[in-house]
């Protein structure tokens, strides 16, 4: 059985530089590092799930995911698509079919990133002429995918269009599953999207933009709109899912698995100081936490075949997995990472 995971959300190109301290107005300053990294959150989040796929390679699998990116790209001989495409590595199981390329551009959506070493401060300017993708691009996208029982993972980039995609699902494949990210403060029409989604991972920053002042606060207000059976879940990583259910809020609370020494102590060395991320998606507010969650549940699920996990030891995986990406720059070896804790895990639920 082959399950495919469309993840439809925005593709930049970053410029990182490093400075000793934020430049003053008018000034020169030499940067210590430069680095140009791919960024976006459903990138990154496809760019790890490969890494889990390909731990599995040999398994026998009954279910298999197959995962498609649906983002906008320019021209297919645009040098940046290319750098974009290879980034992934050779043999990458990504299906890139499905994007949308504009060919009368040749520039990507782009982030200039000035990152101060004196105060752990990221300043972002974004540049990005590339359209949209519109609604029906997104039907024509799915539409080509297939399967009936598709995942379907939205960064909630443009609340409008992204209902529009999110309703046309539940009529013409009503059973897929949907998740979709509520993250950045301000944006106009995220409320309407949980209403419509199977799981939703809200941000702190969101969630203190409306007057959230804890977790739970912010899951159970939220589960009152959302639909019956909407798991809600925190992309701190700091609370558990609360699910709706005939208006009825049930609570799980995570499991925090046990892990290895050198995670714990790397920890800990986070907690004395700020944590400087690599990219636009990496910042500790949200580490690109919802898209590790949800790649994290897929790979537990995988797991639990073999293992009594219930649903609170897969959350409890895929926190770990957002927490590793918290610990580290980049995202290089952060499956094998995760499937370590994972493997520490299991001797506890064993004893």
């Amino acid at each position: 059985m082959t399950i495919n995971l469309v993840c439809v959300g925005a593709c930049y190109l970053d410029t990182i530089l490093s400075v000793p301290h934020y430049p003053a107005e008018d000034s020169k300053l030499r940067a210590s590092s430069l680095q140009v990294r791919r960024g976006g959150n459903c990138p990154n989040t496809l760019e790890v799930l490969q890494q889990l796929l390909q731990q599995e390679q040999g398994n026998d699998e009954s279910v298999k995911v197959r995962p498609y990116l649906v983002t906008c790209l320019p021209s297919r001989h645009a040098p940046a698509t290319t750098q974009i495409i290879e980034s992934f590595g050779v043999d990458s199981p990504v299906d890139f079919s499905q994007c949308i390329f504009r060919d009368e551009h040749e520039q990507p959506a782009s982030s200039y990133i000035i990152r101060s070493s004196a105060t752990g401060s990221r300043t972002l300017v974004n540049y990005n002429e590339l359209a949209e993708m519109s609604f029906h691009e997104f039907i024509a996208a799915a539409e080509s995918v297939g399967g009936e029982d598709a995942w379907f993972h939205f960064e909630g980039r443009i609340p409008a269009t992204t209902l529009q995609c999110i309703q046309w699902l539940r009529r013409s494949k009503p059973k897929a599953r949907v998740s979709v990210e509520i993250e950045k403060p301000g944006r106009e029409g995220l409320d309407a999207l949980v209403a419509e989604a199977d799981v939703v991972f809200f941000s702190r920053s969101w969630a203190e933009s409306n007057l959230y002042t804890s977790a739970e606060k912010c899951l159970r207000a939220q589960s009152a709109k959302a639909r019956k059976g909407t798991a809600l879940t925190w992309m701190m990583m700091m609370a558990g899912p609360i699910s709706s259910v005939r208006g009825v809020h049930k609570e799980r609370p995570v499991r925090r698995l046990t892990e290895p020494p050198c995670l714990a102590r790397r920890r800990n060395r986070t907690r004395r100081r700020r944590f400087m991320s690599s990219s636009r998606s990496d910042h500790p507010r949200h580490a690109g936490a919802a898209p590790m969650a949800l790649l994290g549940k897929r790979q537990a699920s995988t797991e639990a075949s073999s293992h009594d996990w219930d649903n609170g030891t897969k959350l409890s995986f895929a926190v770990q997995l957002a927490t590793c990406k918290v610990q580290q720059e980049g995202f290089n070896d952060l499956g094998s990472r995760a499937l370590r804790c994972v493997a520490t895990a299991r001797v506890e639920v064993d004893k």
